[in-house]
C-alpha cells in the first residue's frame, strides 16, 4: 500500500486590520501592495490535514496561488501542518482571477502534484466570502467532496473517508457520510482535531520539531509553478479567464482606535517627565 499523499490549499488575504488595502483603477485588488496574512479559515483545514498525517502517516504538501510575497503564508502553513513541501503557483497571468479561474489553476497544479489522496481547503476566504473555490476545484478534479466537516477518519486499506459534517451550523444538525479516496474535504470552523493515543501525541511532537526546521529554510522545500509549467492557456486563467465582472469596490476604512492615546515628544524633558510620573505608581505594583 502506497503512503498517503495529502495536500492543503491555503491563501494569503489582505490584512484588513490595518486598512491598507490597495486597488487598481479597475477595482482589482493589488495583492503585491497590500499587507498579507493567512486566510483564517484555512487554519481549520490545516488542523484536519495534520490530524490525518499524525494518524495515518504519509506525505503532506501545502499549495497556494498568489504573488511571491505568499512565501510567508506558506512558511506559516508548513509549520502548522508539519508539511514536507510547498508549492506556490505564481504568475502575472494568474492575476485578478475569480474563483472559477482560480479553481482551474489549482486543479491543474494538484494534478501535476500527483493527484493527492486527500485535498483539504477552508470553507471560505476573508477577502471573497463566496465559499466557491474549494468545491469548484473539486469539480475540476472530478472527485467526491465533503463540505463543512467537523470530524473525520480514514481507512487507508479500504481507501475510504468517513466524516461528520454540519448540515445546518446554527441548528447543530450533524450527518455522517462515507466516500472513497481520492476525495476533497472542506473543513468547517467547528472542526476539532482528536489525538486519541499516546502514540499519536508523540508522533505529533516529533513531526513538529522536524517541520519547524524545514519552515526556517523554506526555500529548500518550495517549488514555483507558472502558467508554462502547468501548460495553461493565459486566455483561460487570470483576469481573461474570469467570467465574474466587478461592478464596484468600496474602500475598507482603518479600524477605529479602541483607546485614546497621547503623543509625547521623546526629546521634550518636561513631557517625558510627565510620562515617568504617570507610570511610576504602576512600577510599584499599585
Amino acid at each position: 500500500m502506497a503512503p498517503m499523499h495529502t495536500a492543503v490549499l491555503t491563501k494569503g488575504v489582505p490584512d484588513f486590520r490595518e486598512g491598507k488595502v490597495a486597488f487598481d483603477e479597475e477595482g482589482h485588488l493589488e495583492r503585491g501592495n497590500t499587507p498579507t496574512v493567512m486566510n483564517p479559515n484555512d487554519e481549520h483545514a490545516l488542523r484536519a490535514a495534520l490530524q490525518t498525517r499524525v494518524r495515518h502517516g504519509g506525505r503532506v504538501s501545502v499549495m497556494s496561488m498568489g504573488p511571491p510575497g505568499y512565501e510567508d503564508v506558506l512558511r506559516e502553513a508548513m509549520a502548522s501542518v508539519y508539511a514536507d513541501d510547498c508549492v506556490l503557483v505564481s504568475d502575472k497571468q494568474f492575476a485578478a482571477a475569480d474563483t472559477w479561474a482560480t479553481a482551474i489553476t489549482l486543479a491543474t497544479a494538484l494534478e501535476r502534484l500527483g493527484d493527492p489522496d486527500l485535498v483539504f481547503a477552508g470553507f471560505k476566504t476573508a477577502d471573497g466570502e463566496t465559499g466557491h473555490t474549494g468545491p469548484q476545484t473539486c469539480w475540476c478534479l472530478d472527485v467526491p467532496v465533503v463540505t463543512h466537516v467537523v470530524a473525520l477518519d480514514i481507512d487507508p486499506e479500504d481507501r475510504t473517508l468517513r466524516a461528520k459534517r454540519l448540515v445546518e451550523g446554527d441548528v447543530e444538525e450533524i450527518e455522517t457520510v462515507e466516500t472513497s479516496l481520492p476525495a476533497f474535504v472542506v473543513a468547517d470552523p467547528e472542526f476539532e482535531p482528536s489525538y486519541r493515543t499516546a502514540r499519536h501525541r508523540l508522533e505529533r511532537k516529533r513531526l513538529r520539531a522536524e517541520a519547524r526546521e524545514r519552515a526556517e529554510d523554506i526555500d529548500d522545500h518550495l517549488t514555483y509553478w507558472d502558467h508554462e509549467d502547468l501548460n495553461l492557456d493565459p486566455d483561460y486563467v487570470g483576469l481573461d479567464g474570469s467570467p465574474t465582472i466587478v461592478s464596484g469596490v468600496d474602500p475598507i476604512p482603518r479600524a477605529p482606535a479602541e483607546r485614546e492615546a497621547t503623543e509625547v515628544d521623546p526629546t521634550d524633558p518636561e513631557a517625558m517627565g510627565s510620562v515617568v510620573e504617570e507610570l511610576t505608581p504602576y512600577a510599584g505594583g499599585d
